[in-house]
């Protein structure tokens, strides 16, 4: 691409040495820098690229983005200067692709708790639909049904054009993303043009990073704002009804705003509410009348989810005889109040309930159909937000008894974690186990025939974050073996 016109997407700038006449990549990490490429220089929360100029030139580097002046050899490379990288990289890469957004269907999901679900959720029905689909979000990059790992819920804005723009060339027509409040604020989205703009609910967290729920809330609205107004471009809003920020963020856009919900009144709504142990049933009351639903998610958030998924395909065009088709034969999302398939006595769940308010839906979507005890595993990460801990630990208390634990511990020591989430116990029936693989074989093993199990916190994931190391780990894995151990193990005995 002609270096002259690559940059001119930066409006603010101060150039030195002589620009090249064409670049062929772009690289924000020097490790990955080609030749003949664009670095651009960010400051990340624990390296800052501008110390690596040097090893990025010598690898062929040759216009550098920085925020500040450099001493360089400017007849070797050209630097331009900016306020701030950053924000830069979202310009310069969707520029370098060619806007790639603007030639599919862009979904971006956003809220506390249920992109993960919402998402996997209309993946799931495009398929069915044979409509070719890419998704970015919490347990990757899903490109038409292949997986790929990323490693953020948002990533970087350089690695989300590159996603965008192998969508394209994949001919996939629509991309879905989870859009994280840090992505927001942090300009990762700089660049993509969304038609679709989701909103699931706000709850308690993030405020490590955000300050306050009002700040928190503020950084979801961004979503909305990004719709823009070119108002020749059909795209919509859509909005939880039942939660109070929907109002705040209905006024963030000029666009047309749908709302679902289940206790208020709204375009699509869900009614008459059956949970059962192995399906969901409810009534959809839709524009076009009502319409019976029986799908394999469970739980009353999945009724949320449900509908959020449908009014998206909505407002594209597709009839709510197909939709409602597609939706009855999705298998649950992975790691989301998934139960795991076994001849074991007793039922497993695994989620990724990390906050008060996703533990509270968690066990709500089994009281239902509980005949004996419930089991209730919680962790949390740490060096991250530890106000939520107690407040998680109060909801996990309905639970018959608790497991308090870490999921991510990270560099706080397993003590300091558990200890805050046993502020907020309201019974004694709990144990505080730091090691969460000993936490998920304790649970295993107080097991009784007939017990509720569910382990929250990880979901998915297959992995733990210990010290600055990623370690294999998974609490279905680790249920199963023990469980095996236990059950059938000593039946065999008998």
């Amino acid at each position: 691409m002609q270096s002259t016109d690559l940059i001119s997407c930066l409006p603010v700038k101060e150039i030195h040495g002589n620009l090249p006449k064409e670049v062929f990549d772009l690289a924000i990490d020097s490790r990955s820098v080609q030749p003949e490429s664009v670095f651009i220089c960010i400051k990340g929360y624990t390296v800052d690229g501008h110390d690596y100029v040097l090893q990025a030139i010598e690898s062929g580097a040759k216009i550098i983005v920085s925020e500040k002046y450099l001493e360089l050899d400017y007849s070797r490379v050209a630097c331009v200067i900016v306020d701030n990288t950053t924000r830069a990289i979202g310009l310069l890469a969707s520029k370098f692709y060619g806007y790639p957004s603007k030639d599919m269907t862009m979904i971006g999901i956003t809220g506390t708790n249920g992109k993960t679900s919402v998402s996997g959720i209309l993946q799931n029905m495009l398929q069915g639909l044979n409509v070719r689909s890419a998704l970015t979000g919490t347990i990757g990059f899903n490109l038409n049904g292949v997986l790929y790992d990323s490693a953020n819920t948002t990533s970087d804005a350089l690695n989300t054009q590159q996603m965008i723009h192998r969508a394209k060339s994949e001919d996939c027509k629509t991309m879905i993303m989870e859009v994280s409040s840090h992505g927001l604020v942090l300009g990762r989205l700089t660049g993509v043009e969304f038609d679709i703009a989701i909103f699931t609910n706000l709850t308690h967290d993030h405020l490590d990073f955000h300050g306050t729920m009002e700040q928190y809330g503020q950084a979801k609205g961004l979503l909305f704002s990004q719709l823009g107004q070119d108002m020749e471009r059909a795209k919509h809003a859509i909005v939880n009804a039942d939660d109070a920020w929907s109002e705040r963020l209905k006024e963030m856009t000029g666009y047309p705003v749908w709302t679902y919900a289940i206790h208020k009144d709204a375009h699509f709504q869900g009614l008459n509410i059956r949970l059962q142990s192995d399906c969901t049933q409810f009534e959809m009351k839709t524009p076009e009348g009502n319409f019976p639903v029986r799908m394999n998610l469970l739980g009353e958030f999945n009724v949320y989810n449900a509908l959020a998924a449908t009014v998206a395909l909505y407002t594209q065009g597709y009839s709510l005889k197909e939709i409602i088709e597609q939706l009855e034969k999705i298998p649950p999302v992975k790691g989301r109040m998934e139960k795991l398939e076994s001849d074991l006595p007793i039922s497993i769940f695994i989620d990724y309930a990390h906050t008060p308010d996703a533990i509270e839906k968690a066990i709500s979507s089994v009281l239902p159909y509980k005949t004996n005890r419930l089991i209730f595993l919680v962790g949390t990460g740490g060096n991250r937000d530890r106000s939520k801990r107690p407040a998680m630990a109060e909801k996990a208390s309905v639970a018959d008894y608790v497991i308090l634990t870490t999921d991510d511990p990270r560099e706080e020591p397993y003590e300091s974690i558990v200890s805050d989430l046993e502020k907020g116990m309201l019974h004694g029936n709990y144990a505080c186990i730091g090691d969460r693989e000993a936490a998920v074989r304790h649970a295993i093993m107080i097991a009784e025939p007939g017990d509720i199990i569910i382990f929250a916190g990880k979901g998915h994931e297959d992995y733990q974050i210990i010290g600055r190391t990623k370690y294999p780990h998974s609490d279905g894995e680790i249920a199963l073996s023990a469980g095996k151990l236990k059950f059938q193990d000593s039946t065999s005995r008998k």
